[in-house]
């Protein structure tokens, strides 16, 4: 007996209209799904299947090359095949490219786990809006999964943001249409039907300013705080949403990069907020100079939070929950649909 009899069961019909290569791919994914075979682990060689089975040494070979392009077992050379990854029974197998790790981010992320449930297991890869690192982690993952759910959100050489370069859109069309989902922003430059859960910046940020426009007359300026160069560069639509609604309906406006310290602040100014950390700083600064929000200050802040929602900030969001469970009912569902993921404002009397 061979030392790797034990380990695996190859199971041949030979009635069976499955092709005999497909029968060795589904034995030896059996094998790996059941645990009898483990990542690291080798498996027979071609020579050991064929003589075994009676089987021709092509048949094993092209199931072998099945399995080493969903790089569920990989080769070494002159020493044989090993198990590359596990393969768990009867579920979907998906890839999810983040582009950076938050709390708005994750919160898609379990949405679309949780809605998925027991039927698929979910990889979670960070590419830290790196368009190398990205294009490492799918060329790395190719063929490995069922679906590949991606939030195209890059940074160019200068630190601005990008929704994608030639690199990204050449690596994403290599993946078969039914495989991709865009998750949070658009990219036509696709040209592909490929379905899509998106937030439109622009015009999200400007309909949402819109819903709160009788508060914002209050204010005699508006002030919006947009980092323009930070490790996570935000979508320079998002400012110009903020200038289109600013100039459409007569506000004064004004940009800044961030709250700075010791801020000359002046009553019936409004702050449209971006990131977490000035949200901080301006609430500490109005506290300490006896302003109130909602008063004498507004704040609008971008992206809802619980922490938000418990200190009554007014808020401009997407729905994060949404859009993972939208994602998840296109996985399950097969649709190819392009969804514009609900935005809002939400009021909660600080503006």
């Amino acid at each position: 007996m061979k030392e790797t009899d034990f380990l695996i069961e190859i199971r041949i019909d030979k009635l069976s209209r499955i092709p005999k290569y497909r029968q060795i791919v589904n034995s030896i994914t059996a094998d790996i799904e059941r645990g009898a075979l483990v990542v690291g682990q080798r498996v027979p060689s071609i020579n050991e299947i064929s003589e075994e089975y009676y089987l021709s040494r092509d048949t094993v070979e092209k199931a072998y090359n099945v399995l080493k392009e969903k790089k569920i077992i990989v080769s070494a050379k002159g020493k044989g095949y090993y198990v590359a990854r596990n393969v768990f029974p009867s579920k979907i197998n998906i890839l999810f490219l983040l582009n950076k790790l938050s709390s708005y981010k994750l919160r898609i992320y379990n949405s679309m786990v949780n809605s998925l449930g027991q039927s698929a297991q979910v990889d979670l890869t960070i590419y830290h809006c790196d368009p190398k690192l990205f294009l490492n982690a799918l060329s790395e993952s190719a063929g490995r999964y069922d679906h590949y759910v991606v939030m195209p959100h890059f940074k160019d050489e200068s630190m601005h943001h990008t929704n994608s370069n030639e690199d990204v859109l050449e690596a994403l069309r290599k993946i078969p249409d039914n495989k991709l989902l865009i998750l949070d922003n658009y990219l036509p430059g696709l040209h592909r039907d490929i379905a899509s859960v998106y937030q439109d910046f622009k015009m999200d940020i400007y309909e949402a300013l819109e819903e709160g426009i009788d508060l914002l007359k209050r204010y005699s300026n508006l002030i919006l705080v947009y980092p323009r160069k930070t490790v996570y560069p935000y979508p320079l639509d998002i400012l110009n949403g903020f200038q289109k609604f600013c100039v459409d309906h007569s506000f004064t406006f004004e940009v800044l990069e961030e709250i700075y310290p010791d801020m000359d602040l002046h009553a019936n100014d409004a702050y449209v907020i971006i990131e977490e950390s000035d949200l901080v700083n301006l609430v500490k600064q109005i506290r300490d100079k006896k302003f109130t929000p909602g008063k004498e200050i507004g704040i609008i802040s971008y992206n809802d939070t619980p922490l938000k929602e418990l200190l009554g900030i007014t808020v401009i969001t997407t729905d994060f929950d949404a859009m993972g469970e939208t994602a998840a009912y296109m996985i399950l569902k097969k649709k190819k649909e392009v969804v514009k993921n609900v935005f809002r404002f939400i009021n909660r009397n600080s503006v």
